[in-house]
Parts: structure tokens; C-alpha cells; sequence
């Protein structure tokens, strides 16, 4: 029986659908995926318009747009309550590609960009926390 790839509390992942790549905080706790947006903006068509926040000093910043796949309401780790609009994507993390929800969300205040939940973790991932960037290296990939 597989279990799963090992990764660390702290990973990079990739958003092919996307054409970004950014850091990772593996949430255990956390139920659902959420990536730190600076814009949400709701369009015709059951559509929405979104900027991620890659880094923490927000100079890199990208606009996307994809289909509304679910609103819900949700509980943040404050114990408050949110509706949030969650899109569908393609996750690429230590040579797995998975579909995975993932809500919109300002985590502006958040030392992570995106928080990687239990629902994405399921069947594919186990998580050693205590290691940082067990499948990844620590600093980012240059592209060339």
C-alpha cells in the first residue's frame, strides 16, 4: 500500500494551470487550501478575477481569472467565520499533479502565501513537520 509522498511543513508547490510557483505552508489543521489574494472581484458568468500576493512584500503580484467552482462558508483558525469563493486548479508538488480546491483569501497578514490543507494533502502527501522543505529546496529555482 502507498502512503503517500513525504514533504515538509514548508514546501514549494506549482500551479501549472496558473504559471506560478510559490511557497507553501502545509496545514494539517487546516481543512481547506487558501492562497492569499490582494483583489477578489466577482464576474458575469459565475466567473472571478483574482491577484495573488507570491511574496510577502507584495512586489509580485499576479492576475487571474477562473471559474467559481464553490462558495462556502468558513471558519478561519481565529474561530470567525467567512463565505469565501473557492476555484479548482492543478497542484504539482514532488512529481504529483492532483486537482485541488482552493479559496480566496487576503492572508496579507499571514507569514505564508499559500496554506496547503488537508483535503489537498489526502491519499498523495504525509507530512514530516519537523522538517522545513523536505521534497523541495529551500531557496526557489531560478527559470531561465
Amino acid at each position: 500500500m502507498d502512503t503517500g509522498k513525504i514533504i515538509g511543513w514548508r514546501e514549494w508547490v506549482e500551479f501549472p494551470d496558473w504559471g506560478i510557483r510559490m511557497r507553501a505552508k502545509a496545514d494539517t489543521g487546516a481543512r481547506s487550501s487558501a492562497i492569499d489574494c490582494a483583489e477578489i472581484t466577482a464576474l458575469p458568468g459565475d466567473r472571478v478575477r483574482f491577484t495573488v500576493r507570491l511574496d510577502r512584500k507584495q512586489k509580485k503580484l499576479v492576475t487571474l481569472e477562473d471559474v467559481v467552482r464553490v462558495r462556502k462558508h468558513v471558519r478561519s483558525s481565529t474561530g470567525h467565520g467567512h463565505d469565501r469563493i473557492f476555484v479548482e486548479t492543478t497542484l504539482r508538488l514532488v512529481g504529483v499533479e492532483k486537482r485541488i480546491l482552493v479559496s480566496l483569501v487576503c492572508r496579507r497578514t499571514m507569514i505564508h502565501r499559500f496554506l496547503l490543507g488537508r483535503e489537498a494533502l489526502n491519499g498523495d502527501f504525509l507530512v514530516n513537520s519537523a522538517v522545513d522543505h523536505w521534497a523541495t529546496p529551500r531557496k526557489p529555482l531560478r527559470r531561465t
